[in-house]
């Protein structure tokens, strides 16, 4: 036995540890960075619990949500020998939260979680920088991709805050990140020479339908028909904080226990719902896409989605919350055309250039705090923090413990346009992934095939799963016309003569799937882009 299982084994009272997560710990306790991409329920905080745990000191947990910390607080308290742990966060007193940090003075606790919105404060930063911080670790780090499903502004400044703790061994976590996220997670971060894990991000114990709908009245009616018909517990999805009361009242009144879950909602009653999910005593969750991440319970039976999700990587991820106990499990999309148009108007994100004149007008000043820019700016705090991270994304605006300044030789002029360019970039990445999304629901291909391509991952054979698979068109599905010579392999940097630079994410038989950097996921028949020579590859 390694010295990693043996401290597995005495200390979390785990068996055995899986070959992966042993290199993965090993290289962690030598000082090297790591990304880990392994699918949902596959060990990954085993991973910096246990290299915490053999480097001692204190390790910093980077969590994005209550819930997430919560989590782990308990599974670390279950263990027999782990060391102590704290959380600080807004749910807790003062007092609380004081007692956290002479624990891990005293050496009582030897992790600490905490969401990337309080180590944007120099406060929490200092008092971290007094302990003896041994490993920096980023939870859901997908977040820190500004071309991420899920981007956080306050991730962005999580590198600088490892360097100001002595800059520890950083360990990234995520379960689903295509190759542009991975790069853009590692430049983000710094990471330095990191090891990268890659795991299988499969799960072939969950099947895969889609249904069709025309009407959107019949396609609540199956919504409802379709959960009140499947054992639970579940999750059903929803885009909407309206459509979630609706529907928990709807499926209530079918005798189902159910609750609505959303951002609206107060946070005992979504800790109230969260915490009776958790132990069983609901049948069903109807959550937005608030609810969620990082939650670990293993008996989740199906998860159900009324509303198509805005991307691929939220719709895997999402439906990855089903069967981690390794039973069948059910991801079934319900899907209406029109429903797109609610998703493109989501991805719209209507950049002011008013607003980011007068924060950048303000910051010419020598204002750098953020209530302050927002008292001159006239704008809300959650705003000026969205247009500080833009700013910053740009390269006009930088931070440090003093709060925010403008780069010198900066024009006014230069900064919002290029703030206002990169938003509209972002805008064509999102409605590209809504196009992607639209391609899984209406293929005859194997779903599998298409969602595990999306990820850069090959499935030689249709996977038998799914609702194409079993009405035979998956096995059908371009027989007379595929082409055989794919010409590019995934990961190759290309460009294109008119989209730029852009790295190869899918190939498949007669198509390719590229990544452009200015204008997201795009779908090219491989017949055409040999014939017309659209790409070259870029050393």
């Amino acid at each position: 036995m390694s010295a990693v299982e043996q401290v597995a084994r005495e200390r979390f009272g785990w068996s055995e540890l899986r070959p992966e997560q042993v290199t993965a710990v090993e290289g962690l306790v030598e000082g090297r960075d790591a990304l880990v991409v392994w699918a949902t329920g596959s060990g990954k905080s085993a991973v910096y619990q246990v290299a915490g745990a053999m480097r001692g000191g204190v390790t910093v947990v980077v969590s994005p949500l209550i819930a997430l910390q919560e989590d782990q607080l308990t599974r670390l308290k279950d263990a027999p020998d782990a060391p102590g742990a704290v959380a600080m966060n807004s749910a807790r007193s003062a007092r609380a939260r004081e007692a956290g940090w002479d624990r891990l003075r005293s050496g009582e606790a030897g992790y600490v979680l905490l969401a990337p919105e309080q180590l944007a404060r120099d406060e929490v930063v200092e008092a971290l920088a007094t302990l003896e911080v041994s490993l920096f670790v980023v939870d859901e780090a997908h977040c820190i991709a500004s071309w991420g499903h899920d981007f956080r502004p306050d991730y962005l400044g999580l590198g600088a805050v490892a360097e100001r703790l002595g800059r520890p061994p950083i360990v990234a976590l995520t379960a689903t990140a295509s190759t542009p996220v991975r790069e853009e997670i590692v430049e983000r971060l710094g990471l330095r020479g990191p090891a990268l894990l890659l795991g299988d991000v499969d799960r072939p114990g969950i099947r895969l339908d889609v249904r069709r709908h025309s009407e959107d009245r019949e396609k609540r009616d199956a919504v409802i028909a379709d959960v009140a018909s499947l054992t639970g517990p579940g999750l059903l999805y929803v885009a909407t904080r309206r459509a979630a009361e609706e529907y928990a009242d709807a499926l209530a009144e079918k005798g189902l226990r159910s609750r609505a879950y959303h951002a609206g909602l107060r946070a005992a009653e979504r800790r109230e719902v969260h915490e009776s999910f958790l132990d069983d005593s609901l049948d069903v969750v109807v959550a937005t896409s608030a609810f969620g991440m990082g939650i670990d319970k293993e008996n989740v039976r199906f998860v159900v989605h009324a509303d198509i999700p805005e991307s691929v990587d939220a719709y895997y991820q999402e439906l990855g919350r089903a069967g981690r106990d390794g039973e069948p499990a059910q991801a079934t999309l319900h899907y209406r055309e029109e429903d797109l148009a609610l998703r493109r108007y989501f991805a719209t994100k209507n950049p002011d250039g008013h607003e980011l004149r007068a924060l950048v007008e303000a910051l010419r000043s020598g204002i750098r705090r953020k209530a302050e820019l927002a008292s001159a700016a006239q704008l809300s705090p959650r705003r000026v923090s969205a247009l500080l991270s833009l700013l910053v994304d740009t390269g006009s605006v930088r931070l440090d413990r003093t709060g925010a300044a403008l780069r010198s030789n900066v024009q006014t002029r230069t900064a919002v346009a290029a703030a206002l360019e990169r938003v509209e970039a972002r805008e064509r990445i999102d409605r590209s992934r809504i196009d992607a999304m639209r391609e899984y629901a209406e293929t005859r291909r194997c779903r599998r095939q298409v969602l595990l391509g999306y990820f850069g991952q090959d499935l030689a054979e249709p996977c038998g799963a799914c609702d194409t698979c079993a009405s035979g068109s998956a096995f059908t599905f371009g027989e007379s016309d595929a082409a055989s010579s794919p010409g590019f392999r995934v990961d190759d940097k290309v460009e294109h003569r008119e989209w730029g630079l852009g790295t190869v994410v899918a190939v498949e038989d007669d198509r390719l799937r590229v990544f452009f950097d200015s204008e997201g996921y795009k779908l090219l028949s491989q017949e055409i882009v040999e014939q017309e020579e659209l790409l070259r590859a870029v050393a």
